[in-house]
């Protein structure tokens, strides 16, 4: 049978021509209706209605194939209705009821998957929600904020829930976002405000150094500037690094312009005493100086502390010898002083190094813990050290050939005790730090 007969047969099929009219017999619980005229002959109005269905066809086979081959089916749903619907309209000759089955099969089976889909949707907007409410109570801004912008724009990608809940989970997670941001904002206010506190506290510091450097009561300015000095380092602010330089700057200059006069005082009362040996008295107030002047150190910058250190050490070498309790009572305050800030350069170094692979703490209270938890993390290293050294130091034989390694084993004991010590003392300065940060 020819393609044409075919088309014709079905054409007659499901149609028919009366009084010069093309007709479509009843079909999907609609009367029959005249859905064309008699141009030429009956034969051939009829092929070209059945051509017309087949057209129809042609676009319901292309767009079912299309959902076939998609993973967003839901995309396809208005397509199909609409061609549904144009199937009681639609002035063709051919199977309607094939046509509308096959539609409303695929009509269901979209409405199966975005039933699904929608499943899927609310368990990622839910969890989106739950990330967005996690974020109360962080104060790390800068990572939050980039959590805030991911969890908005997976947001806006995700795919539509149930009608009856969308308000309400759009309604939770702006919320949830909107909490973040006020609070968020109130912290940069409250910032702003402390930065000016530490800012006036600074400024009044350095207004008082200023005042007292040019005093000729050595003695007694040498203890108010060292209270100023411990004043300085519990302010326990942040501020800009540039800010920060040129207060502490100041703070420094006028610090180091009343020391430099009080060791020309001292040269001057050395020089009038020229020919006589100092006297222990004399000996000591000058160690006394230089343990003041060692303890101020944790006020420096740690790089550049750690040179006054080494000159401070330099200058007691040269001062000179004096026996007594008060003496090693000095000598103790100078060496712990001194210890910090070496501990305190090694700190500083191995942060650098981190900071290189991940994101420090920023504000006050968490950058001190956190150097108090690196230094109990460098602490079980020196600690192993010394295990180590005593082993090897127990199993030395006492032989007189191994003096000299005994000796330097000693040393190195001695050595790591201190580290372990000052390191202790630095983890308690952290603590308390943190705890008046909050």
């Amino acid at each position: 049978m020819e393609p044409t007969d075919h088309l014709l047969a079905e054409a007659q099929r499901y149609g028919y021509v009366e009084a010069d009219g093309v007709w479509l017999r009843p079909v999907l619980a609609q009367p029959a209706r005249q859905i064309g005229l008699v141009k030429d002959t009956a034969a051939a109005a009829l092929l070209y209605f059945a051509q017309r269905f087949e057209t129809l066809r042609a676009k319901v086979d292309e767009l079912l194939a299309k959902m076939d081959a998609s993973d967003n089916k839901g995309s396809f749903l208005m397509k199909a209705l609409h061609l549904k619907e144009q199937l009681l309209t639609y002035d063709g000759l051919g199977d309607f009821v094939a046509l509308h089955r096959r539609l409303t099969d695929a009509e269901e089976a979209i409405a199966v998957t975005v039933a699904q889909n929608r499943e899927k949707n609310l368990a990622t907007k839910l969890g989106f929600i739950q990330e967005a409410e996690a974020l109360a109570d962080t104060v790390e801004w800068v990572s939050a904020s980039e959590k805030v912008k991911d969890l908005r724009q997976g947001w806006l990608k995700t795919g539509p829930v149930d009608r009856a809940m969308t308000d309400e989970l759009e309604g939770r997670f702006q919320t949830a976002i909107q909490e973040f941001f006020d609070r968020r904002k109130a912290f940069q206010s409250d910032k702003k405000a402390m930065t000016m506190r530490v800012q006036n506290r600074y400024r009044d510091l350095i207004q008082q150094a200023e005042n007292l450097k040019n005093s000729d009561q050595f003695e007694t300015t040498s203890r108010q500037l060292k209270l100023l000095q411990q004043a300085w380092r519990e302010v326990n602010g942040t501020l800009p690094k540039k800010q920060a330089s040129e207060l502490w700057t100041r703070f420094r200059a006028a610090n180091n312009h009343f020391f430099e006069r009080l060791k020309a005082h001292i040269a001057t009362q050395q020089a009038a005493g020229a020919g006589a040996a100092a006297t222990p008295e004399q000996l000591l107030a000058r160690k006394r100086a230089l343990a003041e002047r060692a303890e101020a150190l944790m006020a420096v910058p740690p790089q550049e502390a750690i040179h006054q250190a080494k000159a401070l050490q330099a200058e007691w070498k040269q001062v000179g010898t004096v026996r007594g309790e008060e003496s090693d009572r000095i000598w103790q305050r100078f060496m712990v002083a001194c210890d910090k800030i070496f501990e305190l350069s090694a700190l500083e170094y191995h942060l650098r190094k981190r900071a290189a692979t991940e994101a420090l703490p920023t504000s006050p209270a968490e950058r001190a813990r956190f150097r108090a938890s690196t230094l109990r993390e460098l602490l079980k290293e020196d600690h192993a050290e010394l295990e180590t050294l005593r082993d090897n130091l127990d199993k030395l034989s006492p032989s007189a050939a191994n003096d000299a390694f005994r000796q330097m084993l000693q040393t190195k004991v001695r050595s790591f005790e201190r580290k372990i010590r000052t390191k202790n003392d630095l983890i308690e300065l952290f603590s308390q730090q943190a705890q008046a940060a909050g």
